[in-house]
């Protein structure tokens, strides 16, 4: 008796160790951001509370109710910086004493959407741009000061965190499921009028209006494929919700079309497949894990069609491939089309650029192709980012090179002898975030932080981002004039 125990013993033992490899192999990493948007979580509970039958009706009253206590108003302080030169005063005191720096204060207004009960709302980047404060007004009128998590102006996604009580996130639906005709409604402030709900449909899917590359800077890539809608959004509606009839957030509003600035028959959302990609990125690591197909496209025309002796006019037409890229080292050659990515369809560029930006480097994605040949095939592509990598950026090492929404490079030696400097750092990018609200720009170079010299990149981000305490740059500005910055944390 004693053996058979035994060996009932062992072989429990024996069948539990291949169940808990299988547990640790099939149960991935946690992440925070799976861990604070919690809408959907929070909403199969209140369906499961009303007989578990979710809203399924036309009627837009149960929608429009549980959509409105997750929209918020976003309010934002703007201080801009300019120089100008005094001749008359250079003329007495010498070269560069002429610089005069004048202040202008602004404000703007948009909306957002609460997507944790941890207090994380996902708005547009352009409502949040250059803000040197950021408040949040519920849809019960409290208020509360937001910091900026991070922001791609690429999407013109960005998300920001406030310590509130009791939020009521949204759920978040599936934009790939959106079907043209269908009912949807737009919920922000627009000209600052709290709460408000239109209504209209789907008019297309993966339109591309080169809206953001007015918005951006030519380092940036911009990726649009909007929904666009008829339902009428105004100024003020940019960064709130568009959702289903079920209450769910399928786009974030960030555009109108129309000769006036106001609405006048369509506007325009981010589909929320692309933003919560985005938004889990921002709030994982701080920064877009983006990774790039390596190709130059057009959307395939009549003209492209007759010209490269085409088959048909579906896909996407590869005018050059990067050497080096991830499609050159999948062996995709230029002159080919794209036909799928995955089972999907893609017919325009913005389709493409909208299934390629929710992956990230590393993942491997399967593209049906048709060669210059003519020939069908599917071939395996696996993304790198701009560099050239197919590794994550780890948080902690971006918070090594980055702080409140810039990222610094380490001078190099024939910059400090160019500038007469012995230590400092300079500004590489700025997103928005608190330095870019103070007025500071990309190219300055940053010398003392407290006081202390800035000798390298760590030790002045370490020092940005020790806590609430008070900070003093001292800067050199393009003009090649030292200045100061005075902020709290």
């Amino acid at each position: 008796m004693k053996t058979n125990f035994k060996f009932l013993g062992l072989g429990l033992l024996g069948g539990m160790l291949p169940l808990g490899l299988f547990l640790c192999l099939n149960n991935p990493y946690t992440s925070l951001s799976d861990e604070v948007l919690d809408g959907n979580r929070n909403t199969q509970a209140r369906f499961a509370s009303l007989g578990g039958n979710p809203m399924m009706t036309e009627n837009f009253v149960d929608a429009a109710e549980n959509t409105i206590n997750s929209v918020v108003h976003v309010t934002t302080k703007v201080v801009k910086t300019s120089v100008q030169q005094d001749p008359f005063f250079e003329f007495f005191y010498g070269p560069g004493s002429g610089n005069r720096e004048f202040k202008q204060y602004g404000s703007g207004s948009g909306s957002g959407v609460i997507v944790s009960s941890e207090g994380y709302i996902v708005t547009n980047n352009h409502v949040i741009d250059n803000a040197s404060e950021i408040e949040v007004i519920l849809n019960d009128n409290s208020k509360y000061s937001a910091t900026v998590v991070g922001a791609d102006p690429s999407t013109d996604v960005a998300i920001l965190k406030i310590n509130a009580p009791n939020l009521k996130p949204i759920a978040l639906g599936n934009s790939d499921d959106l079907r043209v005709g269908e009912w949807v409604l737009a919920v922000g402030n627009p000209f600052n009028l709290t709460s408000t709900v239109t209504a209209g449909i789907v008019s297309a899917k993966a339109r591309n209006i080169n809206i953001l590359s007015d918005r951006t800077n030519n380092n940036v890539v911009p990726i649009e494929s909007f929904i666009q809608t008829d339902a009428a959004v105004n100024p003020g509606n940019s960064g709130g919700a568009l959702v289903n009839t079920k209450g769910e957030l399928i786009g974030i509003n960030s555009a109108i079309s129309s000769p006036t600035g106001s609405y006048s028959g369509y506007s325009f959302a981010i589909p929320i497949n692309l933003v919560q990609k985005v938004m889990r990125d921002l709030i994982d690591f701080g920064v877009v894990q983006r990774g790039f197909l390596g190709v130059q496209i057009a959307d395939v025309n009549q003209e492209i069609k007759e010209k490269n002796d085409l088959a048909s006019l579906k896909g996407v037409f590869i005018s050059k491939v990067t050497e080096n890229g991830s499609a050159d080292k999948a062996g995709i050659k230029e002159g080919s089309v794209i036909l799928k990515v995955g089972m999907k369809e893609v017919n325009s560029s913005a389709e493409l650029q909208e299934e390629i930006g929710k992956r990230r480097p590393g993942d491997n994605v399967t593209l049906t192709i048709r060669t210059k040949k003519g020939i069908t095939e599917t071939v395996d592509v696996i993304l790198r980012n701009s560099e050239g990598n197919t590794s994550l950026m780890n948080k902690n090492e971006v918070s090594k090179t980055s702080a409140l929404g810039a990222i610094f490079v380490n001078l190099t030696e024939k910059e400090k002898k160019e500038l007469n400097i012995a230590y400092g750092v300079k500004i590489k990018t700025l997103n928005a975030g608190k330095l870019k609200g103070l007025g500071v720009e990309e190219g300055m170079i940053i010398t003392k932080i407290n006081n202390d010299p800035v000798e390298s990149v760590e030790q002045l981000t370490a020092k940005l981002s020790s806590g609430n305490r008070g900070i003093l740059l001292e800067v050199m500005t393009k003009s090649g004039k030292k200045d100061y910055i005075g902020f709290g944390l």
